[in-house]
């Protein structure tokens, strides 16, 4: 196998449509099913099913798909290291979660391109238990995480924020007229929650289950704005970061309720792995993100200690 057959395999994976990423790639698309049938004689597996015009992935396709990633960004840190160029330049891939890209990385990113236009930025959205096996395979390049505060030993840390965490609901909810909220008020309420594994969920419903409240979820999503237009609705009661509701509680679409979340450990964590060559492209997307994110902990990359 060759760069090249890798590089084709992940668009057609992208894309799901072999004229499409002929089109994309500038080959002819005899030349891109010669590459994926090479690649698929070489592995000895198939990694396409083709059901009629429909492309799809097979499970040996899937499990390729974090190996050719790697394989790729290696040749791309192995050609900026040789060459000793310190413009940042090729492609870097930020791991985030959906509240983050929209509520902390924006103001970093348009930063970073007006900066750096030559560098190929790509966001990669991830659920909370993908963070860590994308970083140890390569499949991104740098994390940007919100949860519990991490203490892995092969992730060295650029940014750590405490984040404040909300329960809200509509205005008209008969909950947010009282002073004080404890666990019991809400028995029989109508709860929409991010996923099982999301951090500052399990918080609420820990606190929850401590008061033997069984919740009621009637919305479970990893999409924090699908949550919010819910509850905007008066479908029921949501739990988020108050970093993602600023403007709703502005324009008094949704009101805090009254209930302590003061003890939620919850940060937002910039990380990536220790072992990783910091290459110019990725070194400059650091320095920015410690210069322009909210106060908070800051790291030196260099020497892997707090600032301040």
């Amino acid at each position: 196998m060759d760069i090249k057959q890798l590089n084709t395999f992940l668009t057609v994976s992208n894309l799901l449509n072999f004229t499409k990423a002929a089109e994309y790639l500038g080959y002819a698309q005899s030349s891109i099913t010669a590459q994926i049938r090479q690649l698929e004689n070489e592995l000895d597996v198939a990694l396409f099913d083709r059901i009629g015009k429909k492309v799809v992935l097979t499970g040996s396709g899937k499990r390729l798909i974090p190996y050719a990633t790697q394989i790729l960004q290696l040749s791309v840190d192995l050609k900026n290291a040789v060459s000793g160029s310190e413009k940042p330049e090729g492609t870097l891939i930020v791991g985030t979660a959906e509240s983050l890209s929209i509520y902390r990385l924006p103001e970093v990113i348009k930063e970073y391109r007006r900066l750096y236009p030559q560098v190929d930025i790509q966001l990669k959205l991830l659920s909370s238990g993908d963070f860590f096996p994308c970083l140890s395979d390569g499949t991104i390049d740098i994390a940007f995480t919100i949860g519990k505060k991490s203490e892995a030993k092969y992730v060295q840390k650029a940014v750590e924020l405490q984040e404040s965490i909300q329960v809200l609901a509509c205005p008209g909810h008969p909950l947010t007229e009282k002073e004080h909220l404890s666990p019991k008020d809400f028995e029989g309420e109508s709860l929409l929650l991010t996923g099982p594994a999301c951090s500052y969920r399990g918080a609420f419903a820990n606190r929850l289950a401590e008061a033997r409240v069984v919740p009621r979820v009637v919305l479970e999503t990893d999409s924090i704005q699908v949550i919010k237009q819910a509850a905007m609705s008066g479908l029921g009661i949501c739990v988020l970061p108050a970093v993602s509701v600023i403007q709703e509680i502005a324009e008094g679409k949704l009101l805090p309720l009254k209930f302590d979340t003061s003890d939620y450990q919850i940060f937002s964590q910039l990380m990536y792995h220790k072992d990783r060559w910091i290459s110019p492209a990725l070194e400059e997307f650091i320095r920015l993100s410690i210069l322009l994110l909210p106060e908070g902990q800051k790291y030196d990359n260099k020497v892997s200690k707090p600032i301040g």
